[in-house]
């Protein structure tokens, strides 16, 4: 009887055993089978972040520019690839180009529409109201007030008006010795790069009137546009020194700068010609051989 009686705990021990050695195992039927489950409400989030961050940022155009000291018509349509008579025509600016400081210059053509014109033409509404006699009496709306802003005051020029510039094909020669070099900058791709030595002057490439000498334009540093004809411009950036101003005639050939440093600390001269406002190859116009 006790023989039975321990068979019988035995068998329940063994049992008991494979039951607990089994229910830790989960059955397997793929390896290589991975089961999804649906993402988190945290992770999804966190997903639409990430995407959202990948977006590059627009910035807005607003197709204006607030004019800033020492700018003038000719930098502006400079700096924006723009002819500086397209500019003027835009904003309905006539010779000489005289800007002003907080001004909105408009760097695109006024385009009206159908129906502008004949808007404006459209007379005020007149009311009428009766007076003690019974005759009628026309009063007219009260217009709202305008603010004017006052341009600042400009000194007058009595002096005889400037000779025009020569007529016919530009002349043109180099404005430096130097080896051309390549350089990635979007300011460089646009014309010649002339490395120099420091202290060399730079020259007038071909006779014009200086319509621009400052330091305002990002990345041609200190910069001297010269104005050949209604077509041709041409421009000298990267001067530690600036020996001609504004409204300055000078000749091809006249020393107007000296040679200063790029962004990479190369001494060089930074040459450009741009015909109509866009800039041009200028080797297809410099002489072959340097004098």
């Amino acid at each position: 009887m006790s023989q039975q009686y321990n068979i019988v705990i035995c068998l329940l021990i063994l049992v008991l055993l494979q039951a607990c050695s089994g229910a830790g195992v989960a059955p397997v039927t793929n390896r290589n089978e991975v089961k999804e489950y649906p993402a988190t409400t945290t992770q999804r989030d966190n997903s639409s972040q990430l995407k959202a961050a990948k977006k590059p940022v627009i910035q807005n155009k607003t197709g204006y520019h607030i004019v800033s000291q020492g700018d003038t018509l000719y930098s502006i349509a400079w700096r924006y690839n723009f002819d500086y008579r397209e500019v003027a025509r835009w904003n309905k600016i006539n010779s000489p180009y005289i800007i002003y400081p907080g001004q909105l210059i408009r760097l695109k053509p006024v385009i009206k529409k159908q129906g502008e014109t004949l808007k404006t033409q459209v007379k005020s509404p007149v009311t009428t109201t009766a007076t003690k006699e019974g005759a009628p009496k026309q009063t007219l709306p009260k217009k709202k007030a305008t603010i004017v802003q006052k341009e600042p005051a400009i000194a007058v020029n009595k002096s005889e008006p400037k000779p025009a510039l020569p007529k016919g094909p530009v002349k043109w020669s180099w404005p430096s010795d130097g080896k051309i070099v390549k350089s990635d900058s979007p300011t460089s791709k646009k014309g010649l790069d002339i490395l120099g030595r420091a202290g060399q002057q730079v020259k007038a490439a071909a006779t014009g009137e200086v319509v621009y000498s400052g330091g305002g334009l990002v990345g041609y540093g200190k910069l001297i546009i010269i104005k050949h004809n209604e077509t041709y411009l041409s421009a000298y950036a990267y001067n530690s020194k600036l020996l001609v101003k504004e409204g300055d005639r000078v000749k091809a050939g006249e020393a107007i700068s000296v040679m200063g440093q790029d962004h990479t600390g190369r001494t060089m001269l930074h040459f450009e010609i741009r015909q109509n406002g866009k800039p041009i190859n200028p080797t297809q116009y410099l002489p072959k051989k340097r004098t």
